[in-house]
């Protein structure tokens, strides 16, 4: 099997070194990551500035990349630059959860759906900020529940958030959003955005990945790529 990592907290980030030691036990592991953060992303592509991207020294077996620009351009380009044919995408680990209807804005989440357009199957994991390395023991837990249940073939996307303390893994669906945000003016017209986490609009719903990773259990999430509603669709079609 032939593995790309990437991540949008930074090449140097411990997150993504703890999920390509793990890979290496899957297959041919290639990391490409930004050169810099690239947090809220999203999918976001860079089409205007040239991108340096430079070989580097990484972990032991795994040939990587840093690419001065998004997660989505990293998967890009190793699909279109290097031209490998990847069985599978990984992304992560977040140095912070991505959850509820804040996964639009989530470079982590972004480079899964870029490995979607290129019909690779694709996992993203995040971890509250000090539990990278507790995140990394539920690696083959959560794997296996995927590989076993032969998600793949019934969704290509899943996002994956592992609390500090776990109870079980939980497939979950999209909650409201997770944290509350606003602008701060500092001095003159400076501004900068900040937020804290806030409950979830049904907190009884542990179906809900917001409030399922504070009950303690690992959220699993299928995703769809397609922006189509198609019930809608399928109401109104041409007959």
């Amino acid at each position: 099997m032939k593995i790309l990592i990437t991540n949008d907290d930074g090449i140097q980030n411990k997150g993504i070194r703890l999920l390509a030691e793990w890979a290496k036990k899957l297959g041919e592991v290639t990391v490409i990551a930004p050169k810099v953060e690239q947090s809220g992303k999203s999918h976001a592509i860079d089409f205007i500035t040239p991108v340096e991207i430079k070989k580097v020294p990484f972990i032991d077996g795994v040939e990587a990349y840093s690419l001065s620009s998004t997660p989505a351009d990293c998967v890009r380009f190793g699909v279109l630059g290097l031209g490998k044919k990847f069985d599978l995408v990984l992304s992560g680990i977040n140095c912070g959860v991505n959850l509820g209807a804040d996964i639009v804005y989530s470079g982590t989440v972004g480079a899964i759906f870029e490995a979607s357009r290129a019909y690779i199957p694709a996992i993203a994991f995040s971890a509250f900020p000090d539990g990278q390395e507790i995140a990394a023991k539920y690696l083959d837990e959560v794997y296996d529940y995927i590989v076993k249940n032969d998600l793949f073939a019934e969704c290509p996307l899943f996002n994956v958030n592992i609390p500090n303390e776990v109870k079980a893994i939980r497939m979950t669906y999209q909650g409201s959003p997770y944290f509350s945000d606003r602008f701060i003016k500092k001095e003159g017209d400076i501004y900068v955005q900040e937020g804290e986490p806030i409950p979830d609009v049904c907190p009884d719903d542990v179906d809900r990945d917001t409030v399922a990773i504070l009950e303690g259990y690992i959220s699993i999430t299928p995703l769809l790529a397609t922006r189509t509603d198609m019930a809608v669709f399928n109401k109104y079609r041409t007959k």
